[in-house]
């Protein structure tokens, strides 16, 4: 098929089989029709005045003002950095409001889920909890977290969440972040025309504008959410177009915000509405998520997914679905377009985010669950104007949610959680190290290829795998979330996960819940055995498929708190071989870890393996060995770490 190397997944070559016998364009073909700008691509594009752009290539080694090609690269880059850690930030941010509105009363339909995690981020916030109600810790949290928005001096609180060595680091360098929108602001002023000239100084910067997102908007986002719609704890759930229905109501919900998505769970089992639908013709509504959005409405509810990034518009394509809703953040222009061929409904509901021709349904948490219900019948009214419908037939199966707090929980039960187990494990060779393996989708690469195998690669190798975002609806659709990956595990890692009862790719939610990734690093670090840091630990983070502003802020956190990262595609700074080195090389000498851009997958995974390795010589550990370990670990089908998922719907939540 001459569309398959567009993709890795068959289900989405046949939807661009589908798209392509339609005429309809989809971000696919424009991949191939529209090449990048080969100047920007590697970064030696200078717009920040109308006296440019200043195209630094050739001979052309300095701009009008005198900018120097290591200069122009390196504002290039911290800009990135700055706006990505402004999209999950300000996403922070509004979560924050949410809670204060829900505490004060004014978004009735919201309520306080997890108490127990609600004291627990009063006391990182510093506030009192004892002898207080639920609604006045909730009201006190919410002002102590905007507060860290904004903090001018100091450092934002969550700092004292790493372990102490990094804090030594970051203070050391000063670089630890003030409050989030401090640090972005002077992003921009450090990079405007005539102001920091000095690449390695202004990429320092790019560091402590990374850690405020990190540690302060991201992680305060994740643990709001998980405060207002629960802690995750794994779940049984499907994948893939094949979860769209013919006879339902299909709607899909796109983007990044928790506070529409679960609304809109919650109405869409509203008997009501599904009798409403039922007049329509229709047997019901289904309700399926897609990109972050479905990532957080399945660690929490179950609800299907549809896809990731790249399959947005093929979703459409479909024939099927009778609205797809979208708020924040990856959601392409094109889909209007393309739902203009068929008779879906694009509704979007963000005031910071309008798609010209686009039905616009603004969200307002103080009216939450009716305007999900509106938005609901919109999609039921538009039932009865499909025309074909084209599903294909493949569904896959998954169990997802492993929130940090579960992993401890399995590891020790209620009164024991912990870290232990798997640090025992790394130490005595079983497990021979871990993996963040988390990002984007990207059109100039084979959709898929790199996640998938990828992770396939690691788990064989014995590295335990955490993965959200992209690479976690990836790995759904190819069966890396399922009792079935155990298959695929190497043995020592394997025996490990069947003895504790968790898989060896543990599903760890949306891009934003990257900041779950840094606990549990922290924790690893913290509980003795794999040194005193996160740098001295053998673990690794991957990004194969990045294509986003925030991926390039996620990689930097997690460089600045001591994880070596490597990123897939293509480098945004190869224009200067000066800032390639700074952030991979001087880097690793600042902060312990750096960052390194490698487009070819197979490579990516010998530099993860060999940096594990290089790691647990560093530890004094004995050398890895394949065999050494996992005799006892033989694979039986419907025996593993799920089996019980499968036929309960869900583990049980005791202990989080």
């Amino acid at each position: 098929m001459a569309e398959k190397r567009k993709s890795f997944d068959p289900a989405t070559c046949e939807m661009l089989e589908q798209a392509k016998a339609q005429s309809v364009t989809t971000v696919f073909d424009r991949a191939e029709t529209t090449a990048p700008c080969p100047i920007g691509h590697a970064g030696t594009c200078c717009r920040n005045c109308f006296m440019g752009p200043c195209r630094l290539v050739g001979k052309t080694t300095e701009g009008l003002c005198g900018a120097t090609r290591e200069t122009v690269v390196a504002r290039n880059f911290i800009r990135w950095i700055a706006a990505g850690a402004a999209a999950h930030s300000d996403h922070g941010r509004d979560m924050a409001l949410t809670l204060l509105a829900t505490a004060e009363g004014e978004a009735p339909d919201y309520q306080i889920k997890d108490e127990r995690k609600l004291r627990m981020v009063a006391a990182y916030l510093d506030v009192e909890a004892e002898g207080r109600s639920t609604n006045e810790i909730a009201i006190d949290v919410a002002k102590a977290a905007l507060a860290e928005f904004g903090r001018q001096q100091g450092e934002i609180l969550f700092v004292r969440r790493a372990p102490p060595k990094r804090q030594e680091v970051w203070r050391r360098l000063g670089i630890a972040p003030r409050g989030v929108d401090r640090e972005i602001v002077e992003t921009l002023h450090r990079t405007h025309v005539g102001n920091d000239q000095d690449a390695e100084h202004i990429l320092t910067h790019g560091l402590r504008n990374a850690l405020a997102d990190g540690w302060g908007g991201s992680m305060l986002s994740t643990d709001i959410s998980d405060i207002l719609f629960g802690t995750p704890a794994p779940v049984a759930a499907r994948s893939n177009f094949g979860v769209l229905e013919e006879d339902e109501v299909n709607i899909v919900v796109h983007g990044h915000e928790p506070t529409l998505s679960d609304m809109m769970v919650v109405a869409a089992n509203d008997p009501e509405l599904i009798d409403y639908a039922k007049s329509k013709g229709a047997k019901g509504i289904n309700l399926a998520g897609m990109c972050c959005t479905a990532n957080e409405i399945l660690m929490r509810h179950g609800i299907p997914v549809v896809g990731n990034f790249l399959q947005q518009e093929l979703a459409i394509v479909t024939g099927a679905v009778d609205a797809m809703v979208v708020d924040i953040q990856c959601i392409m222009q094109g889909l209007q377009k393309v739902a203009e061929n068929y008779h879906t409904k694009l509704i979007t509901t963000s005031p910071k985010a309008k798609i010209t021709g686009a039905i616009h349904v603004e969200f307002d948490e103080h009216r939450a669950l009716d305007i999900a219900r509106l938005i609901i019948r919109t999609g039921i009214d538009n039932f009865p104007n499909r025309k074909q419908v084209h599903i294909p037939g493949i569904v896959d199966y998954l169990v997802a949610g492993f929130s940090h707090e579960y992993i401890n929980y399995m590891q020790g039960g209620f009164y024991r959680q912990s870290s232990r187990p798997l640090n025992d494990n790394i130490m005595n060779g079983r497990v021979r190290g871990a993996a963040g393996v988390v990002g984007c989708c990207n059109a100039r690469t084979s959709h898929d290829e790199a996640h998938v195998n990828i992770v396939k690669e690691l788990i064989k190798n014995d590295v335990l795998v955490v993965t959200t975002g992209c690479d976690a609806i990836a790995c759904a659709k190819y069966g890396l979330l399922s009792p079935e990956v155990m298959e695929y595990a190497g043995p020592g890692l394997r025996e490990v996960c069947q003895t504790i009862g968790i898989p060896p790719v543990l599903h760890m939610g949306s891009c934003v819940d990257n900041s779950r990734i840094l606990t549990v690093l922290a924790q690893c670090a913290t509980e003795g055995g794999l040194g005193e840091d996160i740098s001295d630990l053998p673990a690794v983070g991957i990004c194969p498929e990045w294509m986003s502003e925030k991926a390039i802020s996620i990689g930097t956190y997690f460089v600045a708190s001591g994880c070596h990262t490597i990123f897939g595609v293509g480098s945004p700074v190869a224009g200067s071989e000066e800032v390639t080195r700074m952030i991979n090389e001087g880097w690793t000498q600042m902060v312990g870890a750096g960052l390194e851009f490698e487009p070819d997958w197979h490579k990516i995974i010998d530099k993860a393996l060999a940096y594990i390795d290089t790691k647990r010589k560093a530890l004094k550990l004995e050398e890895y060995s394949p065999t050494r370990y996992g005799k006892s670990a033989t694979y039986f089908p419907g025996d593993s770490f799920s089996s019980e998922v499968y036929q309960q719907g869900r583990y049980s939540k005791v202990g989080l």
